[in-house]
């Protein structure tokens, strides 16, 4: 059912406004890890939203063939009043993951990363995967 547009997500988003809303509802919560992929031709351009995260605090790490990157976030907000009361503190710790697989021939020295404002770009290579040799034994058979 279609609601008019003054209505939100949440009924309860009207009336409480957004100093309310729990875990999940911060805006940036809504933008974190969004992920765009370009094939370049010959490798893939990874493009990922990490906002208000440090440098320091992503992780990037190739294991089996899997890309797998981890963002942490530890951010506070203070307001005073005049005389410095607290009126209002709020605090967000979390940390979120995705992996992407990017095939077993990739290593870590092919891939090239670059972190800036709040950005994370990703360039890896296209490898081809070089089907394994089967080695068949063969049982002798006597008689």
């Amino acid at each position: 059912m279609l609601m008019p547009s003054i209505f939100r997500e949440n009924l309860l988003d009207d009336f409480f406004g957004s100093s309310f809303r729990g875990f999940g509802h911060d805006s940036n919560m809504n933008e974190m890890m969004k992920t765009d992929v370009k094939d370049t031709g010959n490798g893939y351009e990874m493009t990922m939203s990490l906002p208000g995260v440090k440098k320091e605090d992503v992780k990037a790490e190739l294991k089996d063939g899997y890309l797998m990157i981890s963002a942490v976030s530890n951010t506070e907000r203070n307001e005073k009043d005049s005389e410095g009361k607290y009126i209002r503190r709020e605090r967000y710790s979390g940390s979120c993951n995705r992996s992407f697989f990017v095939g077993e021939g990739v290593t870590q020295e092919d891939i090239k990363a670059k972190f800036q404002d709040g950005i994370l770009t990703l360039l890896i290579p296209k490898k081809e995967t070089v089907p394994a040799v089967e080695n068949k034994k063969y049982i002798a058979i006597e008689g």
